[in-house]
């Protein structure tokens, strides 16, 4: 997915760049950190990490029972960034699911 978001406009990379596709999800979260990246994945995990930590960043935008085709989450995503650029940019988790967007603001205790 993160060829078509680059594609589209957005400065995306895949864990695969960074040869962290079997790494810790704690590693790949402080990577966004240090980057100052917006997660995306399906991965729920990061939303438990981002919890337990207490942090108020990066933000993560998670899909949920969402439609596996990089296009349709990429139209979404399209969608978020305008929409909801502020939440992003504050630090949220957007919880991505076929009939709703839920948005939870960081630090979430």
């Amino acid at each position: 997915m993160a060829t078509g978001l680059e594609s589209a406009g957005f400065n995306a990379s895949h864990v695969r760049d960074y040869g962290l596709q079997h790494a810790p999800d704690d590693k790949i979260l402080h990577l966004a950190l240090k980057e100052k990246r917006v997660l995306v994945s399906a991965d729920t995990d990061f939303g438990f990490i981002l919890v337990k930590w207490r942090l108020s960043k990066p933000s993560l935008i998670l899909f949920r029972k969402f439609s596996p085709l990089a296009t349709d989450q990429i139209r979404v995503l399209k969608r978020l960034s305008v929409d909801r650029s502020e939440e992003i940019e504050s630090g949220s988790v957007i919880v991505v699911e076929p009939e709703r967007i839920r948005i939870r603001k960081l630090p979430i205790f």
